[in-house]
C-alpha cells in the first residue's frame, strides 16, 4: 500500500461530495480523504495500485485540479 498526497481545490464539504463517488469507485483507491482545513487542501489516498496521473486525471473530469505532493 501506498499514500499519495496532493494540493487540491477541493475546498468544502459540496466539493468533496463531487469527488467521493468517482474516488471511491477508482480501481486501486482504498482509502482518501481531504483535509479542508489546510489551506493546501491536501487529498490524501491510501494507493493499492492507483498512480498519481490516475488521481489527477479522476478529479480533472469531475472539474478539480490535484497537483502532486511529495
Amino acid at each position: 500500500m501506498k499514500t499519495l498526497k496532493f494540493k487540491t481545490n477541493i475546498n468544502c464539504g459540496g466539493c468533496v461530495s463531487k469527488v467521493t463517488p468517482f474516488l471511491n469507485k477508482q480501481e486501486g483507491v482504498e482509502n482518501w480523504e481531504v483535509d479542508t482545513a489546510n489551506p493546501e487542501k491536501i487529498l490524501t489516498i491510501e494507493s493499492d495500485g492507483a498512480t498519481k496521473e490516475d488521481v489527477k486525471s479522476t478529479l480533472q473530469k469531475v472539474g478539480f485540479k490535484a497537483e502532486p505532493v511529495d
